[in-house]
């Protein structure tokens, strides 16, 4: 019997800045909003245009233990890692990266956005490992836009990116190590959409443009909304063009040992992470001259 899940609690995603200087608003962790097994952190960065030479980033870091996932919605970023690895992420670009075992990582505007500025915005959201696979070697999986697969309604009202997971019959690109769904939906007025979602999964979801309603509830502009364990789908509807990211996933259910870039099991664990990146174990970033 289908069961529709309602919404636990509804909050405001607060401002602040990050990295050299960019603005976010960051759902969480927050001192209301700790963790939603297995997402750690959610932040929207930038919703800002920018004047040239006004673009800021987020230079050399380290990771280990868990995934980092950036979705741009305009701008361009570059990336850099202590692997070699480097790439430009654009509007509608998608990178999954698995920190695994650690590296040294630096994310930076694109020598476009710095020469002519524009308009920059998209998200980061950090997915814990498992045990298993918090010392899994590094890897990534960059999507471009044109490659993240799109669901319709019948009725063209709903459009869902499918970056994680499936919606309406459409299975995303991204595979994963535990079931997550990551979508991107965007609401005409008067849409309805339903989303089948096991009880099993914890769920959210951000309003980045407009607001919807869940059960009767509205979630507006810019807040997050904490979908509740109580049934098998959730059902969104718009009464004005909307634009929203629902996450969910399976809970990990492992101890949680975190500071600063490294997310670990124990604080032992924690401590040796520490030690092997002051002792260079994770590299560094070697820019071409």
């Amino acid at each position: 019997m289908d069961s529709k899940r309602t919404l636990s609690r509804i909050l405001e995603a607060p401002q602040a800045m990050e990295g050299e200087g960019v603005p976010i608003r960051r759902a969480f962790p927050s001192h209301e909003f700790g963790l939603l097994d297995p997402f750690l952190l959610f932040d929207h960065f930038g919703g800002v245009t920018l004047k040239p030479g006004e673009a800021k980033g987020f230079p050399d870091h380290p990771h280990r233990g868990f995934e980092t996932v950036t979705y741009m919605l305009a701008g361009e970023f570059e990336h850099r890692d202590s692997f070699g690895h480097h790439g430009i992420l654009k509007a509608g670009d998608v990178q999954w990266m698995t920190a695994g075992s650690g590296l040294v990582h630096s994310e930076t505007p694109a020598k476009s956005m710095l020469e002519n500025g524009g308009l920059l915005e998209g998200f980061q959201i950090w997915v814990n490992l498992p045990a298993r696979d918090k010392m899994k070697a590094p890897h990534y999986q960059e999507l471009s836009g044109a490659n993240i697969p799109t669901a319709r309604s019948e009725d063209g009202l709903a459009a869902v990116k499918v970056i994680a997971g499936s919606a309406l019959g459409v299975k995303g690109a991204v595979e994963t190590h535990i079931p997550i769904e990551y979508l991107h939906v965007r609401l005409q007025p008067g849409a309805v959409f339903t989303q089948a979602l096991p009880a099993n999964l914890n769920a959210m979801v951000y309003v980045f443009q407009g607001s919807v309603s869940v059960a009767g509830r509205n979630v507006p502009q810019y807040h997050v909304g904490e979908i509740a364990t109580n049934g098998n789908s959730v059902t969104f509807e718009a009464a004005e063009p909307t634009d929203f990211l629902l996450l969910a996933a399976q809970p990990i259910k492992e101890p949680v040992a975190r500071y600063g870039p490294f997310v670990m099991n124990t604080a032992a664990e924690l401590q040796q992470a520490f030690e092997d990146y002051r002792e260079g174990k994770m590299g560094s970033i070697t820019v071409p001259r």
